[in-house]
């Protein structure tokens, strides 16, 4: 049997369609001129290059981290109309979000995008009344034309059924509405995917340091491979700077006077062990502003989230002890006390919410899209949200379109001819995956019920090739640890087919060990050792 640690790249045999070395990426990055350069591997600039590829065009995508490595995958987890936008009159933004919400969840990711029921509770002296809250939940139902189901109103008996962690002191009502959610970094890795398959050349942890400039225009960009000091340079017609937090550092890169354009507000999370079944999310009002989460999610229970001003390095963002407590004091609001106790946390996180400039406070700002074109022809793309990340891309990619003067105005296919409800790769009904998953095992290699539910709902058909690995090797199928359900087979996975370049790249991105607690000296050691096996 192959040992975990000699287990060679999948690259090895000639028909495995493994990714290409690191060193031969950078070299057909520097040999050609791209249409398109993608500066930034978030989910906005991901969402773009991928519909770049599916126009036409020759789309390159580099990342200083990982894809989705900081505020992709910090968010709420959460595919959602947004409820509480209908408080500001935004009731057009909630029915475009409702539409998005269900092509993902019914057309393009059926595998990664899962339904979620929520519960609003109204306590006595809280910020929102039954009457109004049972209203609102309706017409959140009716913006979605009642797809999910109807808001409604239920006693705090039936709610507390069936979620035994709801706090039922002055508990007077509790209102039902309907969304999803998902595992951001794993829809992040199939989107990157999807833009390979339709062409895009791609390269994470590739650091930009210098913008290429002819006749004063931005022709591209100078990279640094951060995992091996290799210097190299990307020529494109057009350069889009998606970069998030950092979109205001690209900008000076191409013009030194160049004004702050955007503002940040941190969003911290916390991920506990849940004692009890949670069969809906609680949202629950803290103000007139501000709704705080507690989600049954990977098994889990996800708490949060802050909405604060941050003016400190992105690349410093983390969980402080003040969120923490802040967040679970919050949570105390509607969850009892045993589902809260510090002991049964297993991470924090947080992230950067890219905001316009403008007054005000960053609780009150819109969450939209800002698009802006440089002195130097660079076009920026800032904020906006997960639920529709693919309309950004296709605005993006209008706007590319229209600029004055754009090398790829006349080139490029108009993105309303396209098919809009393109799937991610391996697109299929989950259970049914499960189930062929554990009926088609080779004898003696029977999968564990619950690692078939979770590489079903985070690779879709995909997992038949995470199978097949382990009918290759059967050590693979061995949990990575033992209270989780993921597998040896997923890093070679990760490692062969996902961009996984570093430890954190599996552990944090590709599976979900790290959020788990599950994250060992020992796993680490072992992570380490299978990503220095890559060919």
């Amino acid at each position: 049997m192959t040992t975990l640690q000699s287990v060679p790249a999948l690259g090895t045999h000639p028909a495995s369609g493994s990714l290409p070395s690191r060193a031969a990426t950078r070299e057909q990055l520097s040999k050609a001129t791209y249409d398109l350069l993608v500066i930034g591997g978030g989910i906005l600039g991901i969402s773009t290059a991928w519909h770049a590829a599916q126009s036409g065009l020759r789309v390159a995508l580099v990342d200083a981290g990982d894809f989705a490595g900081a505020t992709s995958s910090a968010s709420s987890k959460l595919v959602h109309g947004g409820l509480r936008y209908l408080q500001t009159g935004a009731v057009r933004l909630v029915a475009e979000n409702h539409h998005e919400r269900r092509v993902l969840a019914k057309d393009v990711a059926p595998h990664l995008v899962n339904p979620l029921t929520f519960y609003l509770p109204v306590y006595k002296g809280g910020p929102v009344g039954a009457a109004k809250l049972g209203a609102g939940v309706f017409a959140y139902s009716a913006l979605s034309a009642f797809g999910d189901g109807i808001g409604k109103v239920i006693s705090p008996a039936k709610a507390v059924a069936a979620n035994p962690g709801l706090k039922t002191d002055n508990l007077k009502a509790v209102a039902v509405y309907y969304d999803h959610q998902m595992n951001d970094s794993r829809v992040a890795v199939m989107t990157v995917r999807a833009a390979v398959e339709s062409g895009a050349v791609v390269l994470n942890h590739a650091e930009v340091t210098g913008l290429r400039m002819t006749q004063g225009r931005v022709s591209g960009a100078e990279l640094k491979d951060r995992l091996d000091g290799t210097e190299f340079g990307v020529n494109a017609r057009v350069v889009l700077n998606a970069t998030g937090p950092w979109v205001d550092h690209l900008r000076r890169m191409e013009d030194k006077h160049s004004m702050p354009s955007i503002r940040l507000s941190k969003g911290a999370h916390i991920v506990m062990k849940r004692t009890s079944p949670w069969k809906a999310a609680m949202a629950t009002p803290i103000d007139k502003y501000r709704i705080t989460f507690a989600l049954p999610w990977e098994d889990q229970l996800l708490l949060g989230t802050t909405d604060e001003k941050y003016e400190g390095d992105p690349a410093d963002v983390h969980a402080t002890e003040s969120d923490i407590q802040q967040i679970l004091d919050e949570a105390a609001f509607s969850v009892k006390d045993a589902d809260l106790d510090r002991s049964l946390m297993t991470y924090a996180f947080a992230g950067l919410r890219v905001l316009p400039g403008g007054p005000g406070g960053v609780e009150k700002a819109k969450r939209e899209t800002v698009v802006s074109e440089g002195s130097g022809g660079m076009l920026s793309v800032a904020g906006g949200k997960w639920t529709t990340y693919r309309h950004i891309g296709r605005v993006v990619m209008d706007k590319l379109a229209k600029l004055p003067g754009s090398p790829l105005t006349g080139d490029m296919e108009p993105m309303s001819s396209l098919v809009r409800r393109v799937p991610l790769p391996g697109v299929a009904n989950p259970n049914a995956v499960a189930h062929r998953l554990l009926v088609g095992s080779e004898p003696g290699t029977r999968m564990d019920p619950a690692t078939a539910r979770h590489l079903a709902s985070h690779y879709g058909s995909l997992s038949f090739d995470i199978a097949r690995l382990v009918n290759e090797d059967p050590a693979l199928g061995e949990r990575i640890h033992e209270d989780g359900p993921e597998i040896w087979a997923q890093v070679v996975y990760a490692r062969d087919k996902e961009w996984a370049e570093t430890v954190d790249d599996v552990l944090r991105r590709r599976t979900t060990l790290t959020i788990r607690g599950l994250d060992t000296e020992d796993v680490r050691a072992k992570v380490t050792d299978m990503l220095g096996n890559k060919a």
